[in-house]
């Protein structure tokens, strides 16, 4: 197949060429190699015949953005075989066949029925055939052709991100790279200045700049300072056509942002501060705050703060805050405002990280006077020390002296000062402290071996502020003197065998002693002086606090004695010496040959001889049911005891009191005086019943004090009532006897109180006319002179 192009129509005419009957394959872009083609066809049963065609053209060119009022022709399509009489049909088939490209099927033109877009499809591949109209038969093989759209500058440049954002460090120097920003042309690179970009800078002069082919920023400014202004907006634009007038262009925005250095010092805003703190602030406490300020950022504004110097340097401290960057001053030592009222500190501020690329630019520290005022306020007393340590003997008497604390108030006024003992730290009121010195003393004897320390709180006020008050604690120790004598260590049960022979030793003993030497414990053992020689056994000091028993004699008899007590002395060697004796209890006991104790007591030998086990368990519970029998009969006599002795309502008893007094004879005139009945104050007290157990004390009542003088037949009876209607008297019957003989007896008295006071003897005649009632006063009176005398 040949091909002939025509440029100024786009006309491509077909020649038929009978090479072969092999189809065509799909042709390049470039001149298409001859081919042969055999086509073979029957005639009314002749032979066939050889014929030679073929197809000539190159490949169609259109432009793409059509913007014509009629479609734009594309070519035309042709083969030898069309005679023009419209016999033949031409069929175009492939990439946009009957949508975007349209044939004319008797004449083979072309034409684009729409507008194309390169950017969308730079070439299309179509098929091309002809056929008979009349019988149908292909009478040219189907053969392929190019399409090709040729571009045109219809598309600007475009950016691959609308916004950029970057960030340079200030201070850059010219030229320093800041971000590259990139756009792409959609048009043909290959074809014509379409997609050639040039980029160049609309907004962000003179500070930034950018390189027309590659896009990339650079600083165009130096020392630019972040402090100034941190913040940049620069527009690049991007044209294609080189650049040139009539090329398309497109933007972008980028933002840059200038990073911080350190290239900036901190600066105080002030030369000098002032505070003031009271006298009485605690250790720690946060007096101000002070700040130097640093325009840089982050790290590169972190300030630390230090006292360079000043009389307070001592006194007061500088802690920097990371939060804030301020420096606060505290206090480090305790206030006086008596001793200094005012103190001076030199307080510096510098970067912790300084950037030596910017230390020609000056010290990047700064330095303030800070100046602190110390304000008076009432303090509380100042014990001499923190703690008082005191030591006394034991003995120390009551009353005695151990110590003395001190304290002072710090204030100029110096009031006086009262001491006392805080009594929750003594609660025995063993020690008290004189209120106006300090002076510590015991009110109760001290015991070493019972309480070795006492911890006592004393504490010092203010006596015109009260509320002024310190404590101090006291640790009081109690020095030890002998006054403890050594004792045993424990209670020994010591046994000898009765086959011992003479020097075994049977027990070794020790001794304790409460009290503490400072030299240790030495104790010595002897016999008292009363048994100085013991017959039996030996006691022998070992030197070593500890003394052992031997034997004396050979064997011992539990028949004979079954237990000796030996007495030992023992004393110690500090100063004074205290001794004492123990006892000490040693049993002869049955040993074997090995003496090993089998038995201990005679009565065991005694009863092992003649009494069994049965026998034994017998006489126990004999003296148990003895023992219970005692129990019961004591207690039922107990309940008897408890029982009234009036057992019957009807059971009337008198309560009898009996007075033996015969008087002292006619001479006698004070043996009993009337007045003692009148008196009501002589009476002895309500007495509880003697017959019964009182189980209630009941309470006497005090009567109504009578008259002295009165008459003692009203007192009788007054007596009576006040017995009737008290309610404190037992629930019994109690008989009342009063013996009163009544006014003027005709037998007139017959007593002697007043015998010595008459003239004369009287006649007792008249008491033999009484009756035998008065037969023996008859005799006693009324006989002769002779009898009487």
């Amino acid at each position: 197949m040949r091909t002939y192009h025509c440029l100024s129509l786009f006309m491509w005419t077909c020649v038929f060429h009978a090479v072969d009957t092999i189809p065509f394959k799909k042709q390049s872009n470039g001149p298409v190699k001859n081919k042969r083609v055999v086509s073979l066809t029957e005639n009314d049963g002749e032979m066939l015949r050889r014929v030679k065609r073929g197809w000539m053209w190159n490949q169609f060119f259109l432009l793409e953005e059509y913007t014509g009022a009629d479609t734009q022709y594309v070519g035309k399509l042709h083969t030898d075989q069309d005679k023009g009489d419209g016999n033949l049909k031409y069929i175009l088939t492939g990439d946009g066949a009957g949508s975007l490209f349209v044939i004319d099927e008797k004449t083979g033109d072309i034409h684009a029925a729409k507008k194309l877009d390169r950017e969308e499809k730079s070439l299309y591949i179509l098929r091309a055939k002809a056929i008979d109209r009349k019988t149908g038969r292909q009478v040219e093989p189907e053969s392929e052709f190019i399409i090709k759209i040729h571009d045109i500058n219809d598309n600007e440049p475009k950016f691959t991100k609308d916004l950029y954002t970057a960030s340079v460090p200030e201070m850059s120097g010219v030229g320093t790279s800041v971000i590259q920003v990139t756009a792409t042309d959609a048009d043909d690179a290959n074809y014509g200045n379409s997609a050639k970009v040039v980029y160049s800078i609309l907004q962000g002069q003179p500070y930034f700049s950018v390189d027309p082919e590659s896009g990339t920023i650079k600083t165009a400014l130096p020392d630019m300072s972040r402090e100034n202004r941190e913040q940049y907006q620069v527009v690049i634009q991007a044209k294609d056509m080189g650049g040139q007038m009539g090329g398309l262009s497109g933007t972008t925005t980028v933002n840059i942002t200038l990073t911080d250095v350190n290239n900036n010092p901190p600066r105080f805003p002030q030369s000098t501060y002032h505070f003031t703190s009271p006298e009485s602030v605690p250790l720690g406490t946060h007096l101000g705050r002070i700040k130097a300020n640093d325009p840089d950022m982050g790290t590169n504004a972190e300030t630390e703060y230090s006292i360079a110097e000043g009389d307070g340097a001592d006194t007061f401290d500088v802690v920097t805050d990371k939060d804030t960057q301020e420096g606060v001053i505290t206090v480090k030592k305790n206030l006086d405002f008596e001793k200094k009222m005012l103190y001076t500190l030199r307080v510096d501020a510098s970067n912790t990280h300084p950037d030596p690329r910017f230390l020609h630019l000056g010290p990047f520290k700064d330095t303030a006077m800070v100046k602190i005022s110390v304000e008076d306020v009432d303090e509380p007393p100042v014990f001499s020390k923190l703690s008082y340590l005191m030591e006394v003997d034991e003995d120390v008497k009551e009353g005695s002296i151990i110590g003395q604390v001190t304290a002072h108030d710090p204030d100029a006024m110096n009031n006086l000062i009262k001491y006392s003992v805080d009594r929750r730290t003594d609660m025995d009121r063993i020690f008290s402290v004189h209120s106006e010195n300090g002076s510590i003393f015991t009110l109760k004897p001290l015991d070493r071996e019972s309480s070795p320390w006492h911890n006592i709180t004393i504490t010092a006020k203010e006596i015109n502020n009260p509320k002024q008050s310190t404590h101090i604690p006291v640790f009081i120790r109690i020095l030890d003197i002998n006054d403890h004598a050594p004792e045993f260590a424990m209670y020994y049960e010591t046994f000898v065998c009765e086959n011992a022979k003479p020097g075994q030793l049977i027990q070794t003993i020790s001794v304790m002693d409460k009290d503490d030497p400072p030299r240790g414990h030495k104790f010595f053992f002897e016999p008292v002086p009363e048994f100085p020689l013991n017959p039996n056994f030996t006691i022998v000091d070992n030197k070593d606090n500890t003394a052992g028993i031997m034997t004396r004699k050979d064997g011992y008899s539990r028949t004979k004695m079954s237990t000796y007590l030996l007495p030992i002395l023992i004393f110690d060697n500090d100063y004074p010496i205290q001794s004492s004796t123990g006892t000490l209890t040693i049993r002869v006991c049955a040993c074997d040959s090995q003496g090993n104790m089998q038995s201990c007591n005679a009565e065991a030998l005694m009863l092992s001889a003649g009494l069994s086990t049965g026998a034994l368990v017998a006489i126990l519970l004999c003296i148990v049911i003895l023992l219970v029998l005692v129990m019961l009969f004591a207690a039922l006599k107990r309940q008897r005891k408890k029982e009234p002795l009036i057992m019957s309502k009807d059971d009337v008893r008198d309560n009898i009191v009996t007075y033996n007094d015969e008087g002292g004879g006619e001479e006698d005139t004070q043996a009993f005086d009337i007045g003692t009945l009148r008196n009501p104050e002589a009476r002895e007290d309500s007495k509880v019943r003697r017959d019964v157990m009182p189980e209630t004390i009941f309470q006497i009542r005090r009567t109504v004090p009578l008259w002295e003088n009165i008459d003692v037949q009203d007192f009788i009876h007054r007596r009576l009532k006040e017995n009737d209607s008290d309610p404190s008297v037992p629930p019994y019957d109690s008989l009342a006897t009063y013996a009163y003989e009544g006014n003027d007896s005709i037998a007139n008295s017959l007593s002697s109180l007043e015998s010595l006071t008459a003239d004369c003897n009287q006649d007792y005649d008249y008491l033999s006319d009484w009756g035998p009632r008065f037969k023996k006063l008859a005799d006693m009176y009324g006989g002769d002179d002779s009898d009487r005398d």
